[in-house]
């Protein structure tokens, strides 16, 4: 199993990826050892990006399985794609998204009889429990319209709302315009709307 544990969050409860300034030069650093042959430095690079390529997949498939299953060949291919890696022309974490996504789509294309995992949550638990108590209704409803978009309009939704990527990294990692993303995004949240307020009693 590849689903990231408790410790692997640090202490302010954020990925150990944060994509800031310098996680790139990181990332490229570390492929470099990679490509080299050095495990740990591979260890380290799982690490830092495990926790939201874990949250991508979940929930983009909606299957715990699915996403370990995902989660383990994105980082088989990022083990095989160092020797090739050439820094400072891609961001790796833009890279290994669009790898773990185009994975979650094939998943989803299997036939299989499971449905989305009814405790599923729409982002990463943040919330205490009163406050989860207090939204966990709305939340289905939520869950249920993400799930009945289409596949690219739930891709847009994930990668804003789950991984907290901006309009251009979203769609850099979608391999579409800012524009393409944009439309995607208020094609969804349009979706959405309506189907929460069909709902609504």
């Amino acid at each position: 199993m590849v689903s990231p544990t408790r410790d692997q969050q640090p202490a302010s409860g954020r990925p150990a990826n944060d994509d800031g300034p310098q996680a790139g030069d990181e990332d490229d650093r570390l492929l470099q050892g990679v490509a080299e042959g050095d495990r740990s430095a591979f260890a380290k690079l799982r690490e830092r990006h495990l926790t939201r390529v874990f949250s991508l997949a979940l929930r983009v498939t909606g299957s715990r399985a699915d996403a370990e299953d995902a989660a383990q060949e994105a980082f088989t291919r990022a083990w095989r794609k160092a020797n090739s890696w050439q820094a400072g022309e891609a961001k790796f974490s833009t890279w290994l998204y669009r790898v773990t996504m185009n994975l979650c789509i094939d998943a989803r294309r299997k036939p299989r009889a499971e449905q989305l995992d009814p405790a599923l949550p729409l982002a990463d638990p943040g919330p205490g429990a009163e406050s989860q108590l207090i939204a966990a209704q709305q939340e289905a409803r939520v869950r249920a319209a993400m799930a009945a978009l289409p596949e690219r309009q739930r891709e847009a939704m994930v990668l804003c709302y789950t991984l907290g990527q901006s309009n251009a990294e979203a769609a850099a990692t979608m391999e579409i315009s800012v524009k393409a993303y944009e439309s995607l995004l208020v094609r969804a949240k349009k979706d959405i709307r309506a189907r929460l307020e069909g709902t609504e009693t």
